[in-house]
């Protein structure tokens, strides 16, 4: 039987040390910046996006380790939208996994400016990773750049902002959720896929995937929002509501919703079959993300 727990704990080790390795040192000038770098990205969390990479090599054959660069530079562009997101032009928000956000603990300017140079660093990573035949050399930055931008995740965050206290709506909140979370999760098992050689339906399949997975994340996190505590989450609970944020919960309700993550999570699953290689861990992490407690 799959060890999950097991498999998220060496994948996380695995991903820390790297990480840790593969960073600016503290002490490169400008030392502040790299010391803002390395405190948020090395904070914690949960590394869902590359160990979702890593997994998705695996399911496609290959061998996780052809995808552990572009793995943790999903890492750097994720902890970058962090940064960015909890500034006070964007949520204000003071924590962030259970530490203060690195705008509190660095100022503004450093935060902003470390949130820039993770993402550029994210792509100085992929520009190093060649993917194998018969895929182009700029296949990696071409996906996690559709991710990124403003048709991505930068997309979502502005339409996030922008229907703040405005009624309930399924589409705009359909929109959301998909750009802001999904597309990066997409993104992070397609490059795994590329990585370890996926065929062009594999690479279909797992976007159907990752697809279904990011939303029914962003659908359980929101439910937590509402549902959870300070202390378990490591950031503030009930925000979502008190911004009069565009949520699931909000849309559709607590009951709905979870059924919605719950479904979305089957056909995630579903979406595998294609695939030829060990698909335990993908099956695995969707239920992982739609049971989850933080």
């Amino acid at each position: 039987m799959f060890d999950l727990k097991q498999y998220l704990a060496e994948k996380t080790a695995l991903v820390n040390k790297a990480l840790a390795h593969a960073l600016p040192a503290a002490n490169t000038r400008p030392a502040a910046l790299h010391r803002a770098m390395r405190y948020s990205v090395m904070a914690g969390g949960k590394r869902l996006r590359p160990i979702l990479c890593l997994a998705a090599a695996e399911a496609a054959g290959g061998n996780g380790t052809q995808a552990l660069r572009p793995a943790l530079a999903l890492e750097l562009l994720h902890t970058y939208t962090l940064i960015h997101d909890d500034l006070p032009c964007m949520d204000d928000d003071v924590l962030r996994r259970g530490k203060p956000t690195c705008h509190v603990a660095f100022g503004e300017a450093n935060a902003l400016l470390a949130g820039d140079a993770l993402l550029t660093l994210a792509f100085e990573w992929l520009a190093g990773t060649i993917p194998p035949s018969p895929y182009a050399s700029n296949r990696l930055i071409l996906e996690l750049a559709r991710a990124a931008g403003s048709q991505g995740v930068v997309g979502g965050q502005v339409e996030d902002l922008s229907s703040e206290g405005k009624k309930p709506n399924r589409a705009a909140v359909n929109y959301i959720h998909l750009h802001k979370t999904a597309d990066l999760i997409r993104a992070a098992v397609l490059i795994g896929g590329i990585c370890g050689g996926a065929s062009r339906s594999e690479l279909k399949a797992l976007a159907q995937y990752g697809e279904k997975s990011g939303l029914a994340f962003q659908i359980t996190d929101d439910i937590l929002n509402e549902t959870s505590s300070r202390q378990k989450l490591g950031k503030a609970a009930g925000s979502d509501r008190k911004r009069g944020k565009m949520t699931y919960p909000a849309v559709y309700g607590l009951d709905t919703s979870r059924k919605m993550a719950r479904r979305l999570a089957g056909n995630a699953v579903r979406a595998l079959r294609p695939l030829k290689g060990d698909k335990q861990a993908l099956a695995a992490l969707v239920d992982f993300i739609v049971t989850r407690k933080l």
